[in-house]
């Protein structure tokens, strides 16, 4: 089992500048270390999903649960298994961007499914505030694929 070491000061850090800047999540990324902190109606939210080899203490900072994804209202989730491409073909820019407004109907992404691709449309018109999958990766039926709020 994986331990996952939280930089506390990072993430107060990350909390004042949602709090100064009124966004409402900020991410920092440095190679497989991820942290992410995301203000709901209750306040900053932190999520730390990336494993580190490095074991640290218990700190004193509360952490939030991360919210599922799968029961987000705004999710779009796969209708099929296969392996979702958010571009056309590798050369070409992405269907959608992640903070863009979509339409309802707009192609967000396609799944590849025994040599068929199917574009995946956005289900509602709305902000496209993430993707929960990347180019290549491969999906299951009802998986959770991208955040429109």
């Amino acid at each position: 089992m994986s331990r996952m070491l939280v930089d506390a000061d990072a993430i107060r850090a990350l909390a004042d500048i949602l709090t100064e800047t009124g966004l409402t999540e900020i991410e920092i990324a440095e190679k497989d270390n991820r942290i992410r902190v995301a203000r709901g109606a209750s306040g900053p939210v932190v999520h730390a999903p990336a494993p580190v080899a490095a074991a640290a203490p218990a700190t004193s900072a509360p952490v939030a649960a991360p919210v599922d994804p799968a029961n987000h209202p705004g999710a779009v989730n796969s209708p099929m298994v296969g392996i979702a491409y958010l571009t056309p073909d590798p050369s070409s820019p992405p269907f959608a961007n992640e903070g863009q407004n979509v339409v309802a109907g707009q192609t967000l992404m396609l799944i590849e499914a025994m040599k068929t691709f199917n574009q995946i449309k956005a289900p509602r018109s709305g902000k496209l505030t993430r993707f929960l999958v990347s180019s290549g990766d491969p999906v299951e039926f009802g998986e959770p694929l991208a955040i429109i709020e």
